[in-house]
Order: structure tokens, then C-alpha cells, then sequence
């Protein structure tokens, strides 16, 4: 194995941080990169919002993301952090920060998984800063943090090369999905310009609350459990037979999200009960197509207000072009549910590998870029 040697932040990378605000959001535009956007170590333009042209100017005086920077969150997801991809027009939001790579020194790609790693993680932990509220990394500290890497250049890139492939075939399935998905939106919403009447959102579903589940309440099962921004586990148990519909109703407001299997709804949550012979895939466009991150929020507690929601006008198709709309989407509901249970097979075989590689207790050959080209050290 090659030499590693052990650095400081700074050594390897410029530290920057964004606008400690939040500028009105839009739904297009340059994109504003939030903690929401940092998933498994990849960055998901699905829980990102947008900003207008003249919001991003300012947002983006201090620094302005470019490819190969390294995105991280320095307040409450802590050790969250993603690779800036090429072409993407976007500004920080706040809590988050990046570090630019010095080319000379450290592979941009490595530097992310390294970061990612145990050991530096390890790190965070050890020197965050303790909060009333949140945990936050120092930033003025942060260059001065260590982390171990190795002092070849082709080395480190042989290992990116490994765990970069499995995430260009994670991305690949992620984007079947996401294509699927928004031939599916449009689908809908041709049948729903096609309607002849509406009505309340409340005349064809109900929102039922989740119910708490503490995580050291919950046993490992195969059944998910739903937080307002996703799978937050699993449980033995289900509360809600499947497939259905979650909707984030405290922090991730709005969200909605499918399941195919039987789930757990947590107590931060909504799911949908039907009402009348509506089928369960045209709810679900109905509610992504109506924005409930943009309807008012209760008063006391910010959150999604039920009544609101309920009260919203939407297109009620007759029988027959719901049956058509139906066929037509339920193949892509299959595909959907396929990439993502694909996704979840490389995604645990990356997190298997990414500690073992980035520590160097396992080796790569240089002239390989695949998981069959390591062996241990």
C-alpha cells in the first residue's frame, strides 16, 4: 500500500461558508442547496428548492458552488456532505458550507468519501460544538481539523474510481426513477386538465396523523417507517396496509412520499386514507401537484395545516379516465419501486466498502476502477 499521511483541512482545501438566511423560495430558477439536499453522501435535487436570478446574485457574493467542491452541513445534520456535480447553477443555503479542493493535493472525489469515512467522522463528533439548540462544526476551527489521505494522487483517485462507480450506478437508477416519476406527473396532470368538475381535496382522501414510534421502541423488521423526509427506519409492525401515501407534516412540511410495502407513519407525519373509488396512485399526483410546502402553516407550531390542505380545490376525473389514467401509471409505480430496491442494494454494498477503503484496509488496483479490483491490505 502507498504512503497516507495525515493533514489538516486546509492543507487539502479552502473552507467557505454561505448566507446565514433564507431567501424566498420559487419553483424554478437557479437552485438553492439546503441540509435537505445532502442524501447518503450524494446530493438530491428532489429536496431542494429554487431562488429567484436577483436572490441568487446575493447569495452568491461570498462564494458561489462550482464543480468538484465538497457541500457540507456545519449545523445540525452533522458528517452530512455531497460532491458539486458539473453544470449545476445553484447557492448555498444556510448551515451549509463547502470545501474547494486544492487539485495538487487531493482528488475532489476522495476528499468527499473521505470525509464521509469513520474516522473523520469521528472527528466531527469529537470537536462539534455542543449547542443549546443545534451542534454546529466551527468553521474558523475547521481547517485545522486532521484527516488521513493518501499522499499519491493516483491512489486516492483509484479508490474514488471504485466507489464512484457504484454511485454513477446508483445515480443511474435514481434517475429512472425520478423519469418515470415525472412521466407519471404528467400523465396526471393531462387527466386532470381533461376533468370536467372539481372539488375538495377532503371529498376524495383524509389526512390521518402518524403515530410516535421512538427509534428505541422500534425491533429491525422489513417494514419502513416514515418521517416527514423519508424512511427513517424500520419495525416489525406496520400501522397502515400498503401501498400508500405519507405526507411530511412537521419538518420536511409537504412532502410527499409513496409506499409500496405495508409502513409506519411516525407522529411528524400524515397518510392518506381514500375516500369514494378513487385509486391510490391518483392521489398521489394530486397532492404532489399541490405543493403543500406552499400552503400556510399552523400558527402555534410551524407544520402543515390539515384544514388547509383539506379546503384545496382539485380535479375529479370521471370512472372511465381514472381507469385509463390508472393503467397507464401503475407500470410506472413497478419500475419506480425496482430502481429504488436496486438503489438500496448498492447503496448498503458503497457503505460496506467507503470505510474500509478511505481507512486503506483495503487495496485497489490502480488499473481497475471496479469492486472486483480490491483486496485486503
Amino acid at each position: 500500500m502507498g504512503s497516507w499521511r495525515t493533514y489538516r483541512i486546509g492543507d487539502l482545501a479552502e473552507v467557505y461558508d454561505g448566507p446565514h438566511a433564507t431567501p424566498v423560495k420559487t419553483s424554478h430558477g437557479p437552485w438553492y442547496l439546503s441540509v435537505s439536499s445532502l442524501s447518503n453522501g450524494r446530493l438530491d435535487l428532489s429536496a431542494s428548492a429554487h431562488l429567484s436570478e436577483e436572490d441568487f446574485v446575493r447569495w452568491t457574493r461570498r462564494v458561489r458552488p462550482q464543480a468538484g467542491d465538497v457541500l457540507f452541513s456545519y449545523e445540525t445534520r452533522l458528517g452530512a456532505a455531497a460532491l458539486m456535480p458539473d453544470g449545476l447553477v445553484a447557492c448555498l443555503g444556510r448551515r451549509m458550507g463547502l470545501l474547494r479542493p486544492r487539485p495538487d493535493r487531493v482528488d475532489p472525489r476522495f476528499l468527499l468519501y473521505a470525509y464521509l469515512g469513520d474516522e473523520f467522522q469521528a472527528t466531527i463528533r469529537g470537536r462539534a460544538v455542543r449547542g443549546a439548540t443545534v451542534d454546529r462544526i466551527p468553521l474558523l476551527e475547521l481547517p485545522e481539523w486532521p484527516i488521513t489521505v493518501p499522499v499519491d494522487l493516483s491512489e486516492q483517485r483509484a479508490i474514488a474510481a471504485v466507489l464512484g462507480a457504484l454511485d454513477d450506478k446508483l445515480t443511474m437508477t435514481e434517475r429512472v426513477a425520478a423519469t418515470c416519476h415525472e412521466l407519471g406527473l404528467a400523465l396526471y396532470r393531462r387527466v386532470a386538465r381533461e376533468a370536467k368538475r372539481t372539488g375538495a381535496l377532503g371529498a376524495i382522501l383524509d389526512l390521518r396523523y402518524g403515530r410516535a414510534l421512538p427509534a428505541g421502541a422500534r425491533t429491525a423488521g422489513d417494514v419502513p417507517v416514515y418521517g416527514s423526509a423519508g424512511v427513517v427506519g424500520t419495525h416489525t409492525e406496520p400501522l397502515v396496509a400498503g401501498p400508500g401515501i405519507v405526507v411530511g407534516r412537521k419538518g420536511t412540511v409537504g412532502a410527499v412520499h409513496w409506499s409500496s410495502t405495508s409502513f409506519f407513519p411516525i407522529d411528524t407525519t400524515f397518510y392518506v386514507a381514500p375516500r369514494q373509488d378513487f385509486p391510490m396512485e391518483f392521489l398521489y399526483y394530486t397532492l404532489v401537484d399541490l405543493r403543500l410546502d406552499t400552503l400556510d402553516f399552523d400558527s402555534a407550531v410551524p407544520g402543515l395545516s390539515r384544514a388547509d390542505a383539506l379546503a384545496r380545490r382539485v380535479p375529479l376525473p370521471d370512472p372511465a379516465a381514472l381507469a385509463r389514467f390508472t393503467a397507464q401509471v401503475r407500470p410506472l409505480f413497478d419500475r419506480i419501486t425496482a430502481a429504488r430496491r436496486e438503489r438500496s442494494a448498492l447503496a448498503t454494498l458503497r457503505d460496506t466498502l467507503l470505510p474500509r477503503l478511505v481507512s486503506g484496509a483495503l487495496r485497489v488496483d490502480r488499473h481497475r476502477s471496479d469492486p472486483a479490483a480490491l483486496r485486503p491490505t
